[in-house]
């Protein structure tokens, strides 16, 4: 008798222990969802004065190449203008280039502060969803020793659904580690294999055929080379578009457009139809890295003169068009199965959506993207 008291004081004990400490977590998850609140705030408002001072930049960048135009065509013909002109001409270009330095300053601290609210509030997240978790735990703990093992089978149930959320991440992750897998094998990997081929050649080519056709092979290896930097530094750029999350989907196309246009001097048209809107951040990844992958394939494959990019938000789904006027390629053919279009398939059909993909040879390819908005919750 004295033996099952004692137990029973132990029990109790023990519920108290676990009930204090279950409100403790809970204090220490309260704590961690007021500072996430707050940090969303100010990561809102830091998201803003980037894209503002993102924009600005990008005007004086305008005005500084004007400034600097016309300073080179003051000093060209120094004779024409007065010295008033010229000391006006030099100063404008100099200011022009000092705001821009300030504005570039500017934004690098508030990128560093918007990363560094970023990483807390991963860190707070993290913490609230330890809380939780613990917290949870620590209830089951409480109820199975208040409530005789009354809730044994849902906790199982709850184990077993854990399980399985994550062998879905994990099955998730394998899935992109393949994707890029495929990227990497289709681009760096056989340009560096036919670097070092061709690099085994030069030796070889100089002895029969003397220093100028050496430098030749030189000169094109050094073009692969360059190329293969190119593509590794498309693919780690694929990886997080940054302006994503400060302009959203059609700023962050148009800048990305020109960008591409001015390094790979190919036209491109871009036009966007319907209201323009913040998406779930998910689908607006999902939509830039299609457009990005269907204009690198053109360009990589295609040798056009011009791609068309057009992009209509409506209601209830995206449209999305992607015309070149390249050599196109027969679409029965296995060159439709390359990596790059599987990659857009695969992608399209974790959306829900549909792709249809049009090619003539020596006439050009059109992509065609429909994806619902409820594709994504």
């Amino acid at each position: 008798m004295v033996d099952n008291c004692r137990l029973d004081e132990i029990i109790d004990k023990t519920v108290e222990t676990v009930g204090e400490s279950r409100e403790q977590i809970f204090e220490i998850g309260e704590k961690s969802r007021l500072e996430y609140h707050t940090l969303e705030r100010e990561l809102q408002e830091v998201r803003l004065k980037v894209a503002k001072v993102i924009e600005k930049t990008d005007r004086t960048q305008l005005h500084a190449r004007f400034a600097r135009n016309r300073l080179a065509e003051v000093s060209k013909d120094f004779e024409r203008y007065t010295s008033e002109e010229v000391r006006s001409a030099y100063e404008q270009a100099n200011d022009y280039q000092v705001q821009l330095a300030v504005l570039q300053q500017e934004e690098q601290q508030l990128r560093e502060r918007r990363d560094h609210i970023e990483r807390r509030l991963l860190n707070l997240k993290d913490t609230m969803e330890r809380s939780e978790q613990l917290a949870s735990q620590m209830s089951v703990v409480y109820n199975f020793l208040s409530s005789d093992l009354k809730q044994v089978n849902e906790v199982l149930a709850e184990a077993k659904e854990k399980q399985a959320f994550g062998l879905q991440i994990i099955e998730a992750q394998e899935e992109e580690r393949k994707r890029l897998s495929r990227e990497i094998h289709d681009g760096p990997a056989q340009m560096m294999a036919n670097v070092m081929l061709r690099s085994e050649l030069i030796e070889r080519i100089y002895n029969e055929k003397g220093i100028e056709e050496a430098l030749n092979e030189i000169r094109d290896v050094r073009k692969m080379v360059k190329n293969s930097l190119a593509e590794v530094r498309r693919i780690i750029y694929d990886l997080r578009p940054m302006a994503l999350d400060d302009l959203g989907l059609i700023p962050t196309l148009d800048k990305y457009l020109k960008t591409f246009e001015e390094h790979s001097q190919v036209a491109v048209d871009f036009r966007h139809f319907g209201r323009e809107k913040r998406l779930d951040q998910k689908f607006e990844i999902a939509l830039f890295r299609l457009v990005q992958e269907s204009v690198q394939n053109a360009y990589k494959h295609a040798q056009p003169k011009e791609i068309q990019v057009k992009i209509e938000i409506k209601p209830t789904k995206v449209i999305m068009i992607i015309k070149d006027d390249g050599k196109g390629f027969d679409t029965s053919s296995k060159k439709e199965g390359s990596f790059g279009l599987i990659g857009m398939k695969e992608r399209v059909h974790m959306l829900k959506g549909q792709i249809t993909i049009q090619s003539k040879v020596n006439v050009g390819t059109v992509v065609l993207i429909d994806i619902p908005f409820s594709s994504i919750g």
